[in-house]
């Protein structure tokens, strides 16, 4: 598969246009969902699909094939989602991840209502994610953290890319990749557990 996402690139450099067809074809839905995930809006998304494949076709000779295609391609996606991200800061008013933390006591007990701490996490973990106000409650959650954290979530529990490869895409160390994800994490389950705890 990357063997031949490399020859359809080598065959869009030399002229092949239907060699962007090919590649499109592979990595549109990828680039797509990563696009969405960092943006969290559908128009921005396809903008940022569209710059990636232009990307591609005018400056696919930067490729320089020290890492996959695929990691080139998610890293061009990142920073042109991120990019479109920054471009609107003055229109988003976008909360501190702090504020979507549990916060804990000097003894180490969970600050906070004690209904927190009965949330009912038993249920179906699959049928709870797929519950509609559940799914609400984890899309407001993702629009309300901060870009970088997003895309790192995003990367390694949509994508499934090992925190090496999110490390080398968005150019920070592996330790600090792990910590935004698992406060990114956390952010998130917070947040259900405060929905499941409303009576």
């Amino acid at each position: 598969m990357i063997a031949g996402s490399t020859g359809s690139l080598a065959r869009l450099r030399g002229g092949d246009a239907a060699a962007l067809e090919r590649l499109m074809e592979e990595y549109s839905g990828r680039v797509f969902r990563l696009a969405y995930g960092i943006t969290r809006n559908h128009a921005d998304a396809e903008e940022v699909m569209q710059d990636v494949f232009l990307t591609l076709l005018h400056k696919g000779d930067s490729f320089e094939g020290r890492s996959a295609l695929s990691t080139w391609i998610y890293r061009v996606t990142a920073n042109a989602a991120l990019n479109k991200r920054r471009g609107k800061r003055h229109q988003l008013l976008e909360v501190s991840l702090e504020e979507h933390l549990p916060t804990f006591q000097a003894d180490g007990h969970r600050s906070g209502e004690r209904a927190y701490l009965l949330a009912d996490w038993s249920q179906d973990p699959q049928h709870a994610a797929l519950a509609g106000e559940t799914r609400r409650v984890l899309e407001q959650a993702l629009d309300a953290l901060p870009p970088h954290y997003r895309a790192i979530l995003v990367l390694r529990d949509v994508e499934d890319l090992s925190s090496e490869q999110v490390a080398e895409l968005i150019g920070e160390s592996v330790a600090s990749v792990k910590s935004r994800l698992h406060r990114a994490r956390m952010a998130l389950r917070e947040q259900v557990t405060r929905h499941l705890a409303q009576p």
